[in-house]
């Protein structure tokens, strides 16, 4: 699940970065100096210019080279971008060190910014490898929560169950209201979007192959 390029979708980072998504547990908050550090190290890595990079994702050199520099607060759509363009899920980029357990731990799960009304929802992913063919997601929503302004597009295929509360998803135009219980599958290239429709929390859980985060 990850948006089409909408760059007024902004991350909160942590002091000379900002709180990126950040775990439950205590792990110190990500900076926009460590993503910088690993989006460079990745790129000289697969021996790519800053330019050729940057063309790739669909940025401006300027912005990239900013980035890896730590500077400037990038969209989160630009880091979904430009982990897209290096073959990587961004929650490689942002999630820290990898879990070397294959089990993740209630207070060990990392939180993921959507960019999207993150008042109103939490995401956390509960897949521990970063580098796996699928990811599971589990999504809390508040009543009011969209997507609708920013659908979501990409390669793949999404698989989603509502385990409490009401939860709609909208492929192609179609609308389809989910209860508790109730689930669906879609292919992830077809533009697709989310909302909560009722008045009580919704929880549900997600996975998605190739990862998107």
């Amino acid at each position: 699940m990850h948006p089409t390029a909408h760059d007024s979708d902004t991350l909160h980072w942590h002091a000379s970065g900002a709180t990126a998504p950040a775990t439950v547990s205590e792990r110190p908050p990500l900076t926009v100096g460590a993503v910088g550090n690993e989006i460079k190290r990745l790129r000289k890595l697969r021996g790519r210019t800053l330019e050729k990079l940057a063309s790739q994702a669909g940025v401006s050199a300027g912005l990239l080279s900013q980035v890896e520099r730590g500077q400037g607060n990038p969209s989160f759509n630009t880091l979904v971008q430009v982990a897209h363009a290096l073959g990587i899920p961004v929650a490689r980029l942002m999630a820290g060190e990898q879990i070397s357990s294959p089990v993740v731990r209630r207070n060990e799960r990392r939180r993921l910014n959507l960019g999207n009304n993150d008042d109103l929802v939490l995401a956390e992913l509960l897949t521990a490898r970063l580098d796996s063919a699928l990811e599971a997601i589990r999504i809390v929503t508040e009543p009011g929560y969209s997507t609708e302004n920013t659908p979501f597009v990409h390669d793949g295929e999404e698989f989603g169950i509502v385990l409490e509360g009401t939860h709609a998803v909208n492929v192609g135009g179609v609308h389809y209201v989910l209860e508790a219980g109730d689930s669906i599958s879609y292919s992830s290239t077809i533009p697709h979007w989310y909302e909560n429709p009722g008045d009580v929390t919704s929880v549900s859980l997600w996975v998605v192959t190739p990862p998107s985060f």
